[in-house]
């Protein structure tokens, strides 16, 4: 079948692991899901509990990580395992969590792209819409902004500009179909060795090592292996942008600029998209293959606009 159908795993997954942040141990299983189901948590520990659609509309915190939730159910650091249902095309699935926490494992989306991999990828009958963005949004607060120009395809550029000697300026830019999602899937997260005890004492950070993490002193990067590529860090912070976007609720074709962006930077632009109809379209995917082959325009779908609202 086309890249322009849905898809979804071909059988259930379970990966288990601690949360960085709350230090629990936890199971996470992705498991089939029909078309047009999209990407859905469930706290398995909490029987009864709401289903939690991945979408920009449930996230109800961003401090380090970001977490959705309805009701007393909420699901802590989803961005990297979000980002690797992007990188392998992943539309529909059932996610259910045994924890507060989605496990971090080596800090990355590897192994969660490597587990995906191994269970298989199913192809669906009904076509992947998309959100196709038509005019520029941007959010901007202080040093930090996040600006979406339209494209025909999915774009991050993410740079940052950190006062240490281990990072200073970095950037990558991630093109859809054109970069190797592999470039940025085991780029790690990272911390600094002076900031352990603050987030303990918050209740964050306490699974944390040097065995998920990048960990710095005021100067040189602690882990023995040091790091996996130069630029580890700005690939990292791409890599958290692609799992936030995911909560979108469909893909999007924009062109994404982020200078010193984070969770809540990323949560503010989808916002800013969705808050003013005349910004996006949702496309059938449908249609856009028709357009490809220069027959038809891309029409206008109604009935998708239920994915970018999360219900």
């Amino acid at each position: 079948m086309s890249q322009e159908h849905q898809k979804t795993v071909k059988k259930e997954i379970s990966i288990t692991g601690i949360g960085l942040h709350s230090g629990a141990l936890a199971r996470v299983s992705i498991a089939p899901a029909s078309a047009d189901h999209g990407i859905v948590f469930t706290r398995g520990d909490l029987p009864g509990s709401a289903s939690i659609p991945a979408h920009f509309s449930h996230v109800v915190s961003t401090q380090l990580a970001t977490t959705l939730g309805i009701g007393k159910a909420q699901v802590s650091t989803v961005e990297h395992l979000l980002a690797a249902l992007h990188g392998t095309g992943i539309d529909n699935a059932k996610i259910e969590v045994s924890g507060p926490e989605v496990p971090i494992l080596d800090g990355s989306s590897r192994l969660f792209v490597d587990a995906i991999q191994r269970g298989g990828i199913e192809s669906q009958r009904a076509a992947r819409p998309y959100l196709q963005l038509r005019r520029r949004v941007e959010i901007k607060i202080q040093e930090k902004w996040a600006v979406a120009e339209p494209s025909s395809r999915f774009e991050v550029h993410g740079s940052i500009d950190w006062d240490h000697p281990s990072i200073g300026y970095q950037e990558f830019h991630y093109i859809e179909g054109k970069t190797n999602f592999a470039e940025l899937a085991n780029a790690r997260t990272f911390g600094f060795l002076r900031d352990v005890e603050a987030l303990k004492r918050m209740g964050l950070a306490r699974g944390g090592s040097l065995e998920n993490a990048i960990v710095l002193d005021d100067a040189l990067v602690l882990n023995p292996d040091g790091l996996r590529s130069p630029d580890e860090f700005a690939r990292h912070k791409v890599l958290d942008a692609i799992g936030d976007f995911k909560l979108a609720g469909l893909p999007i074709h924009a062109y994404i600029r982020l200078h010193r962006a984070g969770h809540d930077l990323h949560g503010q632009l989808l916002s800013a998209i969705f808050r003013d109809p005349d910004n996006f379209e949702i496309v059938d995917g449908k249609a856009a293959e028709v357009e490809k082959r220069r027959e038809v325009r891309p029409r206008l779908i109604a009935a998708r606009t239920r994915l970018a609202h999360g219900f």
